[in-house]
């Protein structure tokens, strides 16, 4: 995978090539050449992030029909997710369920399990094409990686853990990003689901650690992380359930057909700004681990 150097983002929002140029951006296409800037009207910064994975962690087995770990990162501007998505997000259920309680789950979804079973495959193809038009309008930012595990177990990494890998990867990059948004002195919190106390506890200790210094920088990350019970409802979070699993199957079956992958290409944080939107984000946005050796660094 093409690396990066180290420092600041390209852009400190000041020009046409920063993200997210504005707060409230219907579509993608639409955004207007001048970034605005807005600071944060409290002590917290103007983002938030939810976080979902796809496919599991562990290395002692590996499903060789999904080989992979997928993070995800899914950056909203407050007032963009609390004025638009959440009402789209809320409408949408109400006019497939007649009530906003269940919670939109990918696999469940694709395996057409609980609340989702559809009269007929018309009814399902309509119900995907408008989540994945709400998905397509919303205004967001995506940090990923992938983790192959296979090629980690050939390189003898066994002691490698696939989701504190990916979790460093994607906390270096949000820092990156708030950098641009000139963020960085403002606590910005990071919404992930609850696995198990265990699994909680664990991953609280690496969020810290790696937010204490033991990144790339070698400085504290502005990052807060909050636990979410899996019954919570929150918009958000079901949208990262939604986005992972494409990503992993983008790397695994890159020449079929993936319609929720094109539109998350021009998500991704990317190395050219709001301008070039779907276009250098590998290395940047998405990371692919362990690297192709192919691949030559940026």
């Amino acid at each position: 995978m093409i690396k990066r150097k180290p420092g600041k983002a390209q852009n400190q929002e000041s020009g046409p090539a920063g993200q997210f140029a504005l707060p409230l951006m219907p579509r993608a296409e639409e955004a207007p050449a001048a970034p605005l800037l807005v600071a944060p009207a409290g002590r917290y910064s103007n983002y938030i992030v939810y976080v979902d994975e796809s496919g599991d962690h562990g290395l002692e087995t590996v499903d060789p029909n999904y080989p992979v770990f997928v993070l995800a990162f899914c950056v909203f501007h407050k007032a963009h997710y609390a004025q638009k998505l959440v009402p789209a997000i809320e409408s949408f259920k109400f006019k497939h369920f007649g009530h906003d309680t269940v919670v939109l789950h990918e696999h469940e979804i694709r395996k057409e399990k609980g609340s989702f079973r559809f009269d007929d495959r018309l009814h399902k193809e309509a119900f995907l094409n408008e989540l994945t038009e709400i998905i397509d309008i919303s205004n967001f930012i995506l940090i990923s990686c992938v983790i192959d595990k296979a090629r980690l177990k050939e390189r003898a990494q066994l002691e490698s853990n696939p989701y504190n890998l990916a979790l460093g990867f994607c906390l270096e990059t949000l820092f990156e990003l708030v950098q641009e948004k000139v963020q960085e002195g403002y606590p910005t919190h990071v919404v992930v689901e609850c696995r198990g106390k265990k699994e909680d506890r664990d991953l609280e200790l690496e969020f810290r650690r790696i937010c204490g210094g033991e990144n790339r920088w070698a400085k504290q990350l502005p990052f807060n992380i909050i636990f979410a019970d899996k019954k919570t409802n929150s918009s958000g979070l079901q949208l990262a359930d939604l986005v992972a699993r494409p990503i992993g199957l983008s790397f695994l079956r890159p020449r079929h057909p993936n319609r929720a992958f094109e539109i998350l290409k021009r998500k991704f944080f990317c190395a050219g700004g709001r301008r070039k939107l779907g276009v250098d984000f590998e290395g940047w946005g998405l990371k692919i681990f362990p690297a192709s050796e192919s691949e030559k660094p940026r």
